[in-house]
């Protein structure tokens, strides 16, 4: 690169539902920036500290269990709708807390690099909506980054596979994350990276499989969920969830402490099979569809990649075994090659001569079209761009009016796969005016969309050849300027947590979550680590708390809590 170039970092964020990371194109690769704790997984939690000070990551996931009513998680999930999230006395939407992880990664890549950074290529679900989209745009605005690129996530994970493996043929992502799925089936023919589909379920990934864990342990004991209280629920869904990581072939216990009594659930392979039942067969349809999109058989494919933590679960991974016919790529870390593939992406819009020749193709993961009647029947989905589409594309399809002496038309912008409107996603709307001339009217309805999921739709009345045009943009259609102005406010307002205390503060969380996980013994000891280094931290003395916070993180890894 040349000297003007070398200084604008090339930085690529997973803003993953479970887990964020950040990474640069350093030296000719992608690397991975650590965190304040030194670790490359920022967990995507917020919660709000005693003194009113915002956490973000380790600290705030460990208060998830201690202190669940000013603590969230999986807001990722709920991005795109007017879901609230409350803690303590402040309401936030999930743009706003996804900044705050955003604003976070920042902090720390800024912290690593020794310079600001601005511009940023970030990773979405494949099969994340326009809205959804947009909302993740608006997160890095409030966050102060410009998202230069969205880049789907089986798509940047390909990207840096391809790249290290110097592999050609057609290959299919499986991207089970913490909260959504992605199949991709795309062609490596280097420098050619072209996706020839996308198939995916937004409301499915690892936090299902283990909420689906929390309910059978309360049906074996049967325990309504509505009489536990909201802390006790969180430490449950806390062993489950260690309980799901630990699982293989041998038998693991979910072991609870409630009501003065311990629960223990026993959980073996079959047993888990049949609870995750419902969830497997949810897996198979969005691969079925990807298959045939590409028109491929799985055994015509050269390899399978998995991306994301829940597909490092034994029992998916069985299941992949099973529907493929061949053992997965195992030599890159699922939890990571997606934010490693979107710092490739961010390289490559920055033209590092280390890999410039790299040509990316994508697809529209959904079809795009508009509400039209068909005779007497109103709401019929008509499709114009058809998923997995490649893009940047423009397609046309021709309409007609319904009646001589009509005056306007009104174009209704729908994305999804049902034949019915009412039933898929309304991305925008507007009206048209026509000139009436007592004969029904012919209209050319062009759309183009771009590799950033930007929409223009063209309407050209025929008769008159006059073109309208609308530019759906990326502002998010659920908030108002004025909704935005107040978000900006709000997230000035906070108080965040210094960063340089943040080691402290994880530690002090993550002693809080032992205690309240633990009982007799174990607990009285971890109460008096606890106190112990509460008096460390009152009297500043620096270099006898960071002797005390190395030899308790070694006493909590030792008794793995």
């Amino acid at each position: 690169m040349n000297g003007e170039r070398a200084s604008v970092p090339a930085i690529g964020i997973d803003l993953g539902t479970t887990n964020s990371l950040i990474s640069v194109w350093q030296d000719g690769k992608a690397q991975l920036i650590p965190n304040a704790l030194g670790e490359y997984l920022t967990p995507s939690a917020v919660s709000l500290d005693e003194d009113g000070s915002i956490l973000v990551g380790r600290p705030a996931f460990s208060r998830l269990t201690t202190h669940p009513t000013k603590s969230a998680a999986l807001f990722k999930r709920f991005m795109g709708s007017s879901k609230t999230f409350h803690l303590g006395d402040k309401t936030f939407n999930a743009p706003e807390l996804s900044a705050l992880v955003l604003k976070s990664l920042k902090a720390d890549a800024e912290a690593w690099l020794g310079q600001t950074i601005t511009d940023v290529v970030i990773s979405v679900p494949a099969y994340f909506s326009d809205e959804q989209r947009k909302q993740t745009r608006f997160a890095a605005e409030l966050a102060e980054l410009n998202a230069v690129r969205l880049i789907n996530e089986p798509t940047a994970a390909a990207m840096a596979y391809g790249l290290h493996t110097q592999e050609f043929g057609r290959t299919l992502v499986f991207d089970l994350g913490g909260g959504t799925f992605d199949v991709t089936v795309l062609e490596f023919a280097l420098p050619l990276i072209e996706v020839h589909s996308s198939a995916g379920d937004n409301y499915l990934g690892g936090e299902d499989f283990t909420h689906a864990l929390v309910k059978d342990c309360l049906k074996e004991w049967k325990i309504s969920e509505g009489d536990v209280e909201v802390d006790a629920l969180a430490r449950l869904n806390d062993s489950a969830e260690e309980a799901k990581c630990r699982m293989g072939a041998q038998e693991v216990d979910i072991v609870w402490q409630w009501q003065d009594k311990e629960w223990r659930y026993e959980l073996d392979m079959q047993k888990a099979e049949k609870v995750w039942l419902p969830l497997l067969n949810r897996l198979r349809a969005p691969i079925e569809q990807a298959l045939n999109d590409a028109r491929l058989q799985p055994s015509e494919l050269d390899n399978l990649v998995l991306v994301g933590g829940a597909s490092q679960l034994s029992i998916i991974q069985r299941l992949v075994v099973r529907l493929f016919g061949k053992m997965p790529h195992q030599h890159l870390d699922p939890s990571t090659i997606v934010a490693l593939g979107a710092a490739v992406q961010a390289a490559c819009r920055l033209r590092d001569e280390a890999i410039d020749e790299v040509i990316l193709t994508d697809v529209c993961p959904y079809t795009l079209g508009i509400s039209t009647n068909n005779g007497k029947v109103s709401g019929v989905f008509s499709p114009i761009i058809e998923r997995n589409t490649v893009v940047p594309t423009s397609r046309v399809e021709t309409f007609y009016t319904g009646h001589p002496e009509q005056e306007f038309i009104r174009v209704a912008v729908y994305q999804g796969e049902s034949p019915r409107v009412e039933n898929n996603i309304l991305v925008d709307e507007f009206q048209v005016p026509i000139e009436p001339n007592g004969r029904i009217q012919s209209l050319d309805v062009r759309f183009s969309y771009d590799i950033n999921g930007l929409l223009e739709v063209d309407v050209n009345m025929l008769e008159t050849n006059k073109t309208h045009t609308k530019v759906i943009d990326h502002s998010p259609i659920g908030l108002s300027e004025e909704q935005k102005r107040q978000s900006h406010e709000r997230l000035l307002a906070l108080k965040i947590h210094p960063r340089d205390e943040m080691p402290n503060r994880a530690l002090r969380a993550r002693l809080e979550r032992a205690w309240a996980q633990t009982l007799g013994n174990e607990r009285i000891q971890i109460g008096i680590w606890l106190t112990e280094f509460d008096e460390l931290l009152g009297e500043h003395r620096v270099e006898e708390i960071a002797a005390a916070r190395k030899q308790l993180m070694e006493y909590l890894d030792s008794m793995k809590l």
